[in-house]
């Protein structure tokens, strides 16, 4: 078998690893691979696959990773919609249980009920949302 399909056979089990474990690790790493499937398909010699492998791989994992990364964890000062809500506090407005409730939240009042399903909170209490779902805040 020619050399450039055992780098395209390593860049699919690469790809397939990162998509599994989304660590963005094999998938820099696949870059390198492809690079030297490419290499070895214009019929250079082992020495140039390696070479490609070794620069591409390592540009990948110094330059592109770390921009990636950033961009994969939003600090929450920019994030939007309702995932801004998300660890905002709120003020209790009717009582909120398991199944019902009223928050004031962001200056707007949202329908609430207690994150785990038991807690209850007493009008005026200050509680922290921990997701929304729908149009409802689930709170703790």
């Amino acid at each position: 078998m020619d050399p450039w399909v055992w780098w395209l056979v390593a860049t699919g089990v690469l790809v397939v690893a990162e998509i599994l474990t989304t660590s963005l690790l094999f998938g820099m790493i696949a870059g390198g691979t492809a690079a030297a499937a490419i290499v070895a398909g214009v019929g250079a010699g082992a020495p140039a696959q390696v070479a490609s492998f070794a620069i591409v791989s390592l540009a990948m994992l110094l330059l592109v990773r770390p921009v990636a990364v950033r961009h994969l964890r939003t600090p929450s000062k920019i994030r939007t919609g309702v995932a801004a809500l998300v660890g905002a506090e709120a003020e209790v407005l009717a009582p909120v249980t398991g199944r019902d409730g009223r928050v004031k939240l962001s200056g707007e009042i949202w329908s609430a009920r207690s994150y785990d399903g038991e807690s209850e909170y007493e009008i005026g209490s200050l509680v922290r949302v921990v997701e929304i779902s729908g149009a409802t805040a689930l709170v703790a």
